[in-house]
């Protein structure tokens, strides 16, 4: 079976304690068909030596100084190639196989434009661990991004084919310093459902210094509530929507709960794994 090229991004700035590991993450897939870009904001912590210890690997890489995260993927997507796209910051890693997983997807379903993994986390060190306290916590709509329940969809894990990157614009909106993220799933979203699996992809680490995602978390989600005004969503819809959550709280069967749920905020089928069928696109909640 021929496999689809796959560009991964890797934005990089003096991360150089947890850089390898991510490099080994994507590297050590033995993914046939990769096109691997790291791009370094000029780092002077040694990030340089790990890099060109597997430049060979590479498809590109550069060192120069930029305008930080967004404007670095922005020069690596622009040199990119592949059919199906993502990104994976200097501290995440991936899953062993996830991108031969990633290629079965989009492979097998081609109503898939844009897909995300199970939300998995790492500690420091690089134990993988998970949690998720809603029964719908990794299923995502157009509808509930509007909502915004102070969850996000997990970026290490969110893949998508080039198709839909043009599409959406081809660009990172660099005029979000944090929440381009955010705003590039809004682009999306509005030609495309984002699919889960229960599959695990990428995952993002916890660290216990300069985690600019942890120390800039009000600001983070500044911009993002900016965005979803600029959104201009029907405010009457979303207003009855969430009343509506608020009387489906109450029903006393979850099982009940939960296809109400998924129902109202019109989640879209989550691709599993199946004992007999292998992997398959579950309806239902």
């Amino acid at each position: 079976m021929s496999l689809p090229k796959i560009t991964i991004v890797t934005p990089s700035f003096n991360q150089g304690k947890y850089l390898e590991d991510t490099i080994l993450s994507v590297l050590g897939q033995g993914y046939p068909n990769l096109e691997y870009i790291i791009i370094d904001g000029g780092s002077t912590d040694g990030s340089l030596d790990i890099i060109r210890k597997y430049e060979w690997q590479l498809a590109w890489w550069v060192s120069e100084r930029d305008n930080g995260l967004y404007h670095a993927l922005q020069k690596g997507f622009e040199r990119s190639s592949g059919e199906i796209m993502a990104w994976l910051n200097a501290d995440d890693m991936y899953h062993p196989k996830s991108l031969f997983t990633v290629a079965d997807i989009f492979g097998r379903f081609g109503q898939v434009k844009w897909i995300m993994g199970a939300n998995t986390f790492f500690d420091e060190g690089g134990r993988a661990f998970l949690y998720d306290d809603l029964p719908y916590g990794q299923r995502w709509s157009r509808r509930r991004l509007e909502l915004f329940d102070g969850r996000f969809i997990q970026q290490e894990s969110v893949f998508w084919r080039r198709e839909l990157w043009d599409r959406a614009g081809g660009v990172i909106d660099q005029n979000h310093p944090l929440a381009a993220d955010f705003e590039l799933w809004l682009r999306f979203s509005r030609h495309e459902r984002l699919y889960s699996t229960s599959f695990m992809l990428g995952g993002f680490r916890f660290r216990t210094e300069n985690q600019k995602s942890y120390n800039q978390r009000d600001q983070y989600l500044k911009e993002v509530k900016q965005l979803l005004t600029k959104e201009k969503s029907n405010a009457l819809q979303l207003t009855l929507c969430r009343l509506t959550m608020l009387l489906i709280s109450i029903i006393p069967k979850r099982k009940w709960r939960e296809r109400l749920l998924g129902k109202l905020l019109g989640l879209p089928p989550k691709i599993v794994f199946d004992r007999h069928k292998g992997m398959v696109m579950q309806e239902g909640f």
